[in-house]
Parts: structure tokens; C-alpha cells; sequence
């Protein structure tokens, strides 16, 4: 397909601290400083108080974090033998990711400062920059190397190191993507009279699991029921005998009973009342009996790749574009509805170089044909991911079908400085 965005921006200050208390999250280290070759200037060790906020310590995987790195005071001196004037000196650094995440953050500040005197103190700097949540679960933040570039007279860097790792300064919690429930049956019959048994193929199901699949009459379960154990791959195969006359559908999920989590929509079944004898050869009089039988839910796809736009080197940015339109045709004549889930694999570039699925994200839409008695709903924009989200879905109604046209546009955002390339992933969408 394409490749996937970063996102940059201003972090959020944190909560001031009171006259005289040390604010939340601040450190000290010690810091090793190499001025610049041409002062003449001898290294400057010494410690350095720092502190690190972000503006989302609660984020999701595939949110983007904006990380701000606050030097407070710093054994660096100016390197120059004159005034520094105001407003020359620019700031670089890095933030160390640890925990759940790895990896540096780097982060950049304005040109601010107020002027220093010759061999006296530089002043305290603030850094931002943003990155990419990953993985879920706690991720530790610590102050990393930074760079004092000034730029009066001559272009010049003194460089800081901590002399030991630094303590961590900001602590956050990235929750998982929300998954999708993808477990579904299907029916070798939609219909039968009763007593007859009808095979039920179900996927989706935890690799292992008992599942239970029922004979569902309207929104209540039958006592036609039989056990079935998921296997390695989380498909299920079972035989059901439906007996119950009043039944529209059969179900199957893990645990004692159904629930929409861990249950499948009803796949539809009729139980058909057996023929009647034939009339007495005395008879005059017939019965004539028409069955309308029910058919299937399936679905077609326009084209079999989407191309997103490209996005220049460095900037970083979102790809734009479009899914194949998808057509869902329902024509099972029952009560059930139907779920349309789709989730996307890892991007893979040059060097197999990675940008996560969950950089992927969509805006659905779903228009029902004139005629037809169901109404669909679109998914909710966001976030699509290897997890998978809903696309488009119908509710259980007591008649639904017809023909829906489905469609998205989808943004994939790259970060900045993403090697050149193509990046391609896969996009599966599955009919329940």
C-alpha cells in the first residue's frame, strides 16, 4: 500500500510547582560538558537539573506523544570570550524511552535566551519533539545527552553527556488497541424440518476453547444445544440437531452463556413444517405450497490494491487515499445482522525497515440500496491496526437484508525522516 504518518507539536505545561518546593518529576544528575574546540575552554562537570513532562500520560498504542525536556541549570559556561547576545542559542537533545518502549526521543527548542557574560552560566532551555507509542504498558522516561549550539560570531557546540545514566523524570501507562470480536458461523443449510441436523462451521474462536453453539429464537436461546472444543487455529465444527419450530437463527461463544464479546450474530435458520400427506384419491380439493428459500451473506471488493500519496522525506506526514468499495449482499431473510471487521498488518519498506499497523487509520461509510429493508451503520473513524476495527455493521432486526455499499478513506502517517520507498501492508476484511 503506502507508507504512515508522525504528528509534531507543542507539549502542554505541567502544573507549576509552589515558591521553594522542587516540581514534580525534576532530577539531577551528573553531566560531563565539552565546550567547543575553538574556545580553548576545558571541559565543565558539574550536575544537571532537569525535568521531563509529556501531554498525554495516558496514551493508546499508535497515539503520538509530545515529550518536553526542561534543562533547569547546566554546568555549561559560554564559550566565547565576549558577551553571548540574546536570542542565539538553540538547543538539541535526546529523551531515553525504557520499560514497555525503547528507543530516544529526540527534541529541539527555540532560540531564548537571555544574555551571558563571558565564562558565565548558560541559561536554562526547553526541548520538545513527539514519537510513536508502540507497545502497551509502562514506559520510563530519562533525561539523555544535550547540545548548547550558539550562533553569534561562529557557529559552536558544547556538548553535555550524562557522566552515569540518569534518573528517570516522567513515568506513562499506553493502553492496547480495543479489539474487535471476529468470531462467526456459518451454516451448510438455512433451513430444514425439524429434528434435522445441520452442520456449523465457526471461526475466530480463542485457539483451544469450549464453545457452545445454539439454536436461537428471536433474542432467546432454544434448548437445542450441542458442546464444541476451538481448535489450534480457533475454528470449530459441529453437528446441531434444531427441533424447536419457533427457531430464526443459531449461535455459538465461549463461556456459559452469549454475550457480545464473546459470541458470534446469529447465523439464520428456518425450521420448515414437513409436507402434508396427499389428499385421498376422492379428494377434489389441493393444497398448493410455495417455499421461499433463504439464501446467503456475501460480500465483493473493487480492486485488489489501494495507493496512497506520497509523502516527502524529512517532513514526515499523512498518506491519503481511499479502500476498494466494498458491496455486502445479504440475502439470508432473517433476524441477523452482520459485522464487516478489517485489520492491517505491520508497513514493510527498504531494509525491512517497519512502521507499526496502528499508524492506519480510517473513515468509514455505509449506504444501504434503495429497496432494501435493513439499514447499515458506518464504524467509528480511527484507528485501525493488527487488532482490527469495525467498518460497517447491521443490527438484529426482526427483518433484515439487502444490498450495502462500503466505503473509507484511510490516512497512514509517516514519521519524519522515514527512509525512502515503498511501504506495503495488507488489509483483510472479514463478513460475519
Amino acid at each position: 500500500m503506502a507508507v504512515l504518518a508522525a504528528v509534531t507539536g507543542g507539549a502542554l505545561s505541567a502544573p507549576a510547582a509552589a515558591v521553594g518546593e522542587t516540581p514534580p518529576g525534576q532530577v539531577e544528575f551528573p553531566t560531563h560538558c565539552l565546550p567547543p574546540q575553538q574556545a580553548g575552554l576545558p571541559p565543565a562537570d558539574g550536575p544537571t537539573t532537569a525535568r521531563i513532562t509529556v501531554d498525554d500520560p495516558a496514551p493508546r498504542v499508535g497515539d503520538t506523544v509530545t515529550v518536553t525536556y526542561q534543562v533547569a541549570a547546566t554546568p555549561a559556561v559560554n564559550p566565547l570570550p565576549s558577551e553571548l547576545p540574546a536570542d542565539v542559542l538553540t538547543p538539541t537533545g535526546r529523551v531515553l524511552l525504557g520499560g514497555a518502549q525503547s528507543g530516544a526521543v529526540t527534541v529541539t527548542g527555540a532560540k531564548r535566551n537571555e544574555p551571558v557574560q563571558p565564562g558565565g552560566a548558560l541559561p536554562a532551555v526547553t526541548m520538545t519533539g513527539t514519537f510513536t507509542v508502540t507497545a502497551p504498558g509502562p514506559i520510563a522516561l530519562a533525561p539523555g545527552p544535550y547540545t548548547l549550539h550558539t550562533g553569534h560570531l561562529l557557529d559552536l557546540d558544547t556538548v553535555c553527556t550524562p557522566a552515569t545514566a540518569a534518573p528517570v523524570s516522567e513515568r506513562l501507562t499506553a493502553a492496547p488497541l480495543p479489539t474487535a470480536n471476529l468470531r462467526g458461523v456459518t451454516l451448510a443449510s438455512a433451513y430444514g424440518t425439524p429434528g434435522a441436523r445441520v452442520k456449523v462451521t465457526g471461526a475466530g474462536f480463542a485457539p483451544g476453547a469450549a464453545v457452545t453453539v445454539a439454536g436461537r429464537a428471536g433474542a432467546a436461546e432454544t434448548a437445542d444445544r450441542v458442546a464444541a472444543t476451538a481448535d489450534a487455529h480457533g475454528a470449530v465444527l459441529a453437528e446441531l440437531p434444531l427441533t424447536d419450530r419457533a427457531t430464526t437463527g443459531v449461535v455459538a461463544y465461549e463461556g456459559t452463556a452469549w454475550s457480545a464479546q464473546r459470541g458470534t450474530a446469529p447465523a439464520a435458520y428456518t425450521v420448515v413444517e414437513p409436507a402434508p400427506p396427499p389428499p385421498a384419491p376422492e379428494a377434489a380439493a389441493q393444497k398448493v405450497t410455495a417455499t421461499v428459500e433463504p439464501g446467503t451473506l456475501a460480500m465483493t471488493q473493487a480492486g485488489e490494491s489501494v495507493t496512497l500519496g506520497a509523502v516527502p522525506y524529512g517532513d514526515g506526514g499523512a498518506a491519503p487515499g481511499r479502500i476498494g468499495t466494498v458491496t455486502v449482499k445479504d440475502a439470508r431473510g432473517g433476524p441477523a445482522g452482520w459485522s464487516l471487521v478489517g485489520k492491517v498488518t505491520d508497513f514493510t519498506g527498504p531494509g525491512d525497515v517497519r512502521i507499526p499497523g496502528a499508524s492506519l487509520s480510517w473513515t468509514p461509510s455505509c449506504t444501504a440500496a434503495e429497496g432494501s429493508p435493513g439499514t447499515c451503520a458506518a464504524g467509528s473513524a480511527g484507528v485501525v491496526g493488527p487488532d482490527g476495527a469495525v467498518l460497517a455493521s447491521t443490527a438484529d432486526a426482526p427483518l433484515t437484508g439487502g444490498t450495502f455499499t462500503v466505503d473509507a478513506a484511510v490516512t497512514l502517517r509517516v514519521p519524519p525522516y522515514t527512509p525512502p520507498g515503498a511501504y506495503t501492508a495488507v488489509l483483510t476484511l472479514t463478513l460475519s
